[in-house]
């Protein structure tokens, strides 16, 4: 009897180890495929120097193109009309409006000049409702200035308006514009997930003063400009050295300080600054020096607008988790990444941020 219970368990135990090493078979297997995946995804996107300088040598090329005439290259290259910056010797109380991704800011700032600088900022954030991005263009500026409104009115003591003086407010709306001063543009296209019919080839700052209007606002919008461009301005007013931003947020671009000489398409007077300022709306660079992989490609067919804003979508915080998101569905389907059932949320576009 004993020999036989010790046979049972010895039987037993074989089959629990069998079926142990078959399940320790299966996993090492299900994460040499998952392992693939990513090694073939590290490969794809490398980008060791010799294929970084050839992108940047595919971006100056676009560079000078683009300041050669309108259209001529896949950079913007858009003249901003700011031709001077912020020296820090500025007074008074201003109002911003930053719209540029998922959320809109609006911030006011009581500046002191060389001695005070910054004596008192508030600043709030807003979220935009997911339906007013693909909606009219009269809803997401009601939208807006509504929200800077109600701003204005918590307006306290700590900051003084000058009698008889309206408010000032600088718009910084970061999305391809074709300026026709400091203070007009036309929307050239919509970007980082927004598709509102009725704005493309409009004046922005037209839309948002008829907006402040119907919200009985005394406000003036003095100057339009893009994030980039403002990042440069705050930049300058701390160093005077500055020269150049970058934006690495809900989408990508640059500015820098160019030479007013050197921009062909300039046609008109060349301010006594001699600088213009000129956003290159790069995240729409593309080149076959970049390291386009197949969740790249997918992303973009099915995107808003195919087949632009190329660069942005490979580095922006507006695409980045939904690459991830098809990354890991790639892995749940062809290495059972997350067990055996694909999870159903893993299958929604964007539902990683």
């Amino acid at each position: 009897m004993r020999k036989a219970a010790v046979a049972a368990v010895a039987a037993a135990a074989a089959v629990g180890v069998a079926l142990l090493v078959r399940r320790q078979v299966r996993e090492a297997k299900r994460w040499g495929r998952a392992a693939a995946v990513l090694r073939d995804l590290e490969e794809r996107c490398a980008a060791p120097p010799a294929r970084l300088r050839q992108v940047a040598d595919a971006v100056a090329v676009e560079m000078h193109a683009g300041l050669a005439s309108e259209g001529g290259s896949k950079l913007g290259m858009i003249i901003s009309y700011v031709d001077s910056l912020p020296s820090g010797q500025e007074k008074g109380l201003f109002y911003a409006l930053d719209l540029g991704g998922t959320n809109f800011r609006v911030l006011r700032v009581q500046l002191g000049g060389k001695e005070g600088r910054v004596v008192k900022q508030e600043c709030e954030e807003i979220s935009i409702p997911t339906h007013l991005m693909t909606g009219s263009s009269h809803e997401l500026f009601d939208f807006i200035a509504a929200a800077l409104a109600k701003f204005v009115a918590s307006e306290g003591e700590d900051f003084h308006l000058p009698e008889g003086r309206q408010r000032e407010l600088g718009f910084t709306f970061s999305f391809p514009v074709k300026q026709s001063s400091i203070a007009s543009g036309t929307l050239i296209k919509w970007t980082k997930g927004f598709s509102i019919d009725g704005t493309v080839g409009e004046d922005v700052v037209a839309e948002l003063s008829r907006a402040l209007d119907c919200q009985g606002l005394d406000m003036k919008v003095t100057a339009l400009v893009n994030d980039t461009i403002g990042t440069l301005a705050g930049g300058r007013y701390d160093d005077n050295d500055v020269v150049a931003a970058v934006i690495l947020g809900t989408g990508t671009n640059a500015a820098y300080v160019e030479r007013a000489n050197a921009i062909p398409k300039w046609h008109g007077l060349l301010p006594k600054s001699g600088d213009m300022v000129i956003n290159m709306e790069w995240g729409n660079f593309r080149s076959t020096h970049l390291p386009l992989t197949e969740f790249d490609q997918a992303l973009d067919a099915e995107s808003l607008n195919p087949g632009e804003q190329i660069y942005e979508k490979l580095i922006s915080g507006m695409y980045l988790g939904e690459i991830v998101r098809r990354v890991l569905l790639k892995m749940a389907q062809e290495a059972s990444l997350f067990g055996d059932d694909i999870p159903p949320k893993l299958k929604i576009p964007f539902i990683l941020t």
